[in-house]
């Protein structure tokens, strides 16, 4: 009787400190990550040149290892000659939202993270002047990211990654419809604050 006893206040208490210890990880954050881009494939028949963007993102844990995250991002790529024109710039807004794994590293500070998330996004093809002359319209696609949290102290982590958008839509330009099939991958750097 005396050992369940022991044992059972034992466990109590190792509960206490585990729930303590996770109530004073911060739950929430704001990340704001940006970086290099580079198409994988040809949009219709324009070839991209290599691109840059960024993204501004709101997370919360609602798990010590799982959380979700939402978001806006912004991406830009030129084209020297496609079915609009010379000189054309492809640019993709919208926005994110989906799942985050994150993992501590065994005997250290550093975590990993992968994500999964579905976009909302549409692309605006523009011309020298950064006149519109084309857009797809909003539509769904996906992103998946991983890499790696790397704290820098007081709720601050330096988050490089790589992540990787797909987005499919249609543009009619000039009477004729396309279909524009984006998919790149980024180099990120991100910086977040949690609260």
């Amino acid at each position: 009787m005396k050992t369940q006893v022991i044992l059972m206040l034992a466990a109590m208490a190792l509960m206490s400190v585990q729930t303590q210890a996770q109530d004073a990880e911060k739950k929430f954050g704001f990340e704001f990550n940006g970086g290099l881009s580079v198409a994988t494939q040809k949009v219709a028949d324009a070839r991209m040149q290599p691109g840059f963007g960024y993204e501004g993102l709101l997370s919360y844990r609602f798990m010590p290892s799982m959380g979700v995250y939402a978001g806006w991002g912004w991406n830009k790529f030129a084209s020297k000659d496609s079915f609009a024109g010379k000189d054309i710039d492809f640019e993709e807004t919208g926005y994110v939202v989906g799942l985050e794994f994150r993992r501590a590293f065994a005997a250290s500070d550093l975590a990993g993270f992968v994500r999964a998330g579905g976009l909302y996004s549409h692309l605006e093809l523009e011309n020298n002047d950064g006149d519109i002359i084309a857009d797809t319209g909003h539509g769904f696609g996906f992103q998946l990211a991983g890499g790696i949290d790397v704290p820098l102290g007081n709720n601050w982590s330096l988050m490089p990654g790589i992540k990787f958008n797909s987005l499919q839509r249609d543009v009619a330009f000039e009477g004729v419809d396309r279909n524009l099939k984006h998919h790149y991958v980024s180099a990120r750097l991100g910086v977040i604050k949690r609260f």
